[in-house]
């Protein structure tokens, strides 16, 4: 007994869930779609209990990282945390990068990587510039610079901007 260890379990939430109740009773408040929804929650996954990201910021739930309390979050208040987490990135991308004229995967992927990396970082970016001056072309290749937390390549962040890319370029022409 006394070389055990205590094993503690994250409490985990389904993302696909949170996306069900969001689409079911927010849609009207946000523009990304499914598909952003679910890069966004597959990339940043779904926990009930505060945690520390790669970044050290207490987060809980979607990425959350707003007020967060130490409790034990149910999957309404992370749909509501989210969707209002969300909502702002959508602002910025509207504001700062012409995001009412974007067409929809460029935008689903332009507001994962904002809410990822925050309006106050992505607002004077090479890819908001171009994404001002219609070139998406060329906002679409910047996502694989987005890849480090604290001077830090990580990987889950190389594979999230791939994504990102994946999804931004489904609208372009090549």
């Amino acid at each position: 007994m006394r070389n055990m260890r205590k094993i503690t379990t994250t409490a985990i939430c389904s993302v696909s869930a949170i996306i069900g109740i969001v689409l079911t009773n927010y849609s009207d408040e946000i523009r990304t779609s499914r598909a952003g929804l679910e890069l966004i929650g597959n990339a940043e996954s779904c926990i009930r209990e505060p945690y520390y990201c790669p970044a050290n910021i207490l987060t809980v739930g979607i990425g959350s990282t707003g007020n967060v309390e130490q409790k034990r979050y149910t999957d309404e208040e992370i749909a509501r945390r989210w969707v209002d987490d969300i909502k702002t990135a959508e602002q910025c991308v509207n504001r700062h990068a012409n995001g009412f004229h974007l067409p929809q995967p460029v935008f689903d992927a332009v507001t994962s990587i904002t809410f990822n990396v925050g309006c106050t970082k992505m607002r004077t970016s090479t890819m908001f510039k171009y994404l001002n001056n219609g070139n998406y072309r060329a906002a679409c290749n910047e996502f694989p610079r987005w890849n480090k937390s604290n001077g830090v390549v990580l990987n889950g962040l190389v594979k999230r901007r791939e994504r990102e890319k994946e999804l931004c370029f489904s609208h372009v022409l090549l």
